[in-house]
């Protein structure tokens, strides 16, 4: 009994260790419950996203980083100094002065802090062109605001710099399609999400259930093999049932014994 004992005392010691494929059909009957999580999951991220988050949308004027040094002729040298001055125009285009200019003209009620939070200034594919993207709820401002920088590159910028003159490229239109959130990728995000949060607490529940439910249970525990086995039902039933069929065979040998008596 001793040793018994010390081998339950170890065994509660050791790490707990998963049997996957137990965990497996474990998890397999459970699948009702794992696909009424998935739904319900898909259910709230997407009523979430589509009647809680604010749409915000994404417009981008594009300005091109060259321009001819003389007689209007653009040589290897005006293309090389377009491509190194790219970063210099990005985190000039980015002063506090600028955007305080466009929030003033156009009337935003930002600070330069939250315009710049909404501002995307990057060289496009490593190329001459500078991309200016600006992202926001009202589609129109978006499209005002990036264009007004695009404009403040021809501009104030080469003051500043005393170099070539960009040119605009592309100014930017009103975005029609909202650029965030992701309707599809957040209800997706969620079904995973509620799926693998009831899965969590299915497995937690198993590794938490100490209770013996086979003979092998048994065997993992102690490290022996019951005797016997006491199957699982309704004993009270089987008990009640035996006990009628016993008056039945009583009453059955008192009537025989008086239809006995009475032919004597």
């Amino acid at each position: 009994m001793s040793q018994q004992t010390e081998k339950m005392q170890m065994r509660q010691e050791e790490e707990m260790e998963i049997d996957l494929l137990e965990l497996f059909f474990y998890l397999k009957a459970k699948l009702v419950w794992l696909i009424i999580a998935f739904v319900i999951g898909a259910l709230a991220a997407g009523s979430i996203t589509y009647f809680l988050i604010t749409p915000k949308y994404k417009a981008t004027s594009k300005v091109y980083m060259v321009s001819a040094s003389s007689d209007s002729i653009v040589d290897l040298t005006d293309l090389n100094l377009g491509t190194s001055l790219s970063t210099d125009y990005e985190e000039l285009l980015k002063i506090r002065p600028i955007f305080e200019e466009i929030i003033e003209e156009l009337e935003l009620d930002y600070t330069y802090e939250e315009l710049l939070a909404m501002t995307s200034i990057a060289a496009i594919n490593k190329t001459r062109l500078l991309g200016i993207t600006v992202e926001s709820t009202d589609p129109v401002e978006a499209r005002d605001v990036a264009n007004a920088l695009a404009n403040k590159a021809v501009t104030y910028v080469p003051e500043v710099m005393e170099t070539a003159t960009p040119n605009i490229a592309e100014l930017a239109i009103v975005p029609k399609q909202k650029s965030s959130p992701s309707l599809a990728k957040n209800t997706i995000i969620g079904a995973l999400l509620g799926m693998i949060l009831v899965a969590g607490v299915l497995v937690v529940r198993l590794l938490m259930d100490d209770t013996f439910k086979s003979a092998e249970d048994v065997e993992k525990a102690f490290g022996v093999m019951p005797l016997t086995i006491i199957p699982e039902g309704n004993l009270a039933g089987i008990d009640d049932k035996a006990e009628e069929q016993i008056r039945k065979e009583k009453r059955k040998k008192s009537r025989e014994g008086a239809k006995g008596n009475e032919s004597k």
